[in-house]
């Protein structure tokens, strides 16, 4: 990661950063992976330097830091395990969503524990039927005098039953996405459940499971924001969690392209290093290239959302996808560049692959993300 153009202040946040992924999560991330194990105990020590509210206002806790500021922490701590890194990035987006939108009450009683990570946070949106199309999910809040009753399926739900806070989106009107509310949902609620831990092929180092709601009662006042603002507050919750995500492909990316570099200066083959031949210098070059290229558009979408520009959006959806798309390719010609090396589990670099493999899925698809930006540059034709 280039440093010239950070201010003092990001320069100590990247350095902070850095030391955390270097001694909590990078020694353990393999064996984390295998193990499938969930490293509460190190999420609350991230929490400690500030990364369980990194968009949250100070008075609440929380960090109030930038877009800007927060894609080079994510980038920063997914050079350590991208997996762990993802799902910090998942709950900074609930957080910040209750902190944007929720009333004074909502902010008190929720953000403290959600900014210290003694809560977790899981967003719920997608649903088995409903998943690019999110704005035809079928979860329902139907009123039931002083309370909401919902009642539905929330499907590969990041953090689901480690998490205490969920915020569920769920149809209170007609069909479309003008129907659609959000609810805070607390795990102690009757009627809540869990399905199993899924099986995946990456993203190991946290539960995915299904969220089930059967007739969950909630009082009016968990409803955020106003009836019918759920999928608006959910599409702005999700263009920073996609620059979140954006930016942990780069960082797990940069581990691999790190790794490949002391792997070739370490190998020797026809009479010398394989870092010296020249053909594989030009693939690391091309690798560099293209991560200096999907950052600069990371970073210029972070700055976009932080002044409020109306091509926020269109922005975060290309710096989405270019860098998912980027970070995944670099990862994989980075296993390439270990030959065998890289295809054993001890060297890290066949995780990395398997982590960000997600990271064209989730968060809106790849082919969402160039829906958003194509519907951004012809909206003017319509």
């Amino acid at each position: 990661m280039t440093t010239t153009m950070l201010t003092d202040d990001q320069l100590a946040l990247v350095e902070a950063t850095l030391d955390f992924a270097q001694d909590h999560l990078a020694p353990h991330a393999v064996q984390w992976d295998q193990d499938k194990h969930f490293p509460l105990d190190v999420l609350r020590k991230a929490a400690g330097i500030g990364l369980g509210g990194v968009y949250v206002r100070e008075e609440a806790g929380g960090s109030g830091l930038s877009r800007a500021d927060g894609v080079l922490v994510f980038e920063t701590l997914a050079s350590g395990c991208p997996s762990i890194a993802g799902f910090v990035s998942i709950h900074n987006m609930v957080a910040w969503m209750i902190d944007h939108y929720g009333d004074a009450d909502q902010r008190e009683r929720w953000l403290p524990r959600l900014c210290a990570m003694e809560d977790l946070g899981s967003y719920c949106l997608t649903e088995p039927g409903a998943g690019s199309d999110a704005a035809a999910l079928r979860t329902r809040a139907v009123r039931d005098g002083d309370d909401y009753l919902l009642t539905g399926v929330k499907q590969f739900i990041s953090g689901a039953g480690a998490s205490q806070v969920y915020v569920v989106m769920a149809r209170t009107g007609d069909d479309g996405p003008r129907g659609i509310s959000a609810f805070l949902v607390d795990k102690d609620d009757p009627g809540l459940s869990f399905g199993p831990n899924e099986k995946k092929m990456g993203w190991n180092a946290q539960p995915t499971r299904q969220v089930i709601l059967d007739g969950v009662r909630v009082p009016a006042d968990r409803l955020l924001g106003r009836e019918g603002d759920g999928f608006r507050i959910a599409m702005n919750g999700l263009n920073g969690g996609r620059l979140g995500i954006a930016a942990c492909s780069l960082g797990g990316a940069r581990a691999a392209l790190d790794g490949s570099l002391v792997h070739l200066a370490d190998r020797e083959a026809f009479g010398g290093r394989l870092l010296d031949a020249q053909a594989l210098q030009f693939r690391l070059a091309d690798m560099a290239t293209e991560l200096a290229a999907a950052r600069a558009l990371v970073h210029q979408a972070a700055q976009a959302l932080d002044r409020g520009d109306p091509q926020a959006p269109q922005l975060c959806a290309m710096a989405k996808r270019f860098a998912t798309d980027t970070g995944y390719s670099v990862a994989d010609r980075a296993l390439q560049l270990h030959g065998g090396y890289g295809y054993l589990s001890e060297y890290g670099i066949e995780k990395i692959v398997r982590d960000l493999r997600v990271h064209q899925i989730l968060e809106g698809t790849n082919e969402i993300m160039r829906v958003i930006v194509a519907r951004g540059l012809t909206e003017a034709l319509r």
